[in-house]
């Protein structure tokens, strides 16, 4: 686990990766950089390696990976691929208003 010290607001994140695949090390580069840049302090990132235990994958309903899913805050969003569009993870972390990075 990945952890930045979470505050009352903070973000919980789920990364479910294969292995040590070129798009999973680019999904958890991109992760952590993002976070680090956007939510400094103020999250935590699971890593989920489904090459270790497979059956996490059907009980959490992973379809494709890399998957990255937000927790909380509520309400829980899923975003699939190697995280490499700025703009669209920031959105589907609800981060695209401005404003709201600091």
């Amino acid at each position: 686990m990945i952890a930045a010290q979470a505050q009352e607001k903070g973000y919980n994140l789920r990364l479910y990766v294969a292995g040590q695949t070129p798009k999973s090390m680019a999904a958890i580069a991109n992760i952590q950089t993002l976070c680090e840049q956007y939510l400094p302090g103020r999250y935590t990132i699971d890593i989920i390696d489904l090459m270790k235990d497979p059956a996490l994958a059907q009980r959490h309903q992973i379809v494709a990976i890399p998957t990255l899913i937000r927790e909380l805050p509520e309400p829980i969003r899923r975003i699939i691929g190697d995280l490499s569009n700025t703009q669209r993870v920031l959105m589907g972390l609800d981060l695209d208003e401005p404003g709201r990075f600091v």
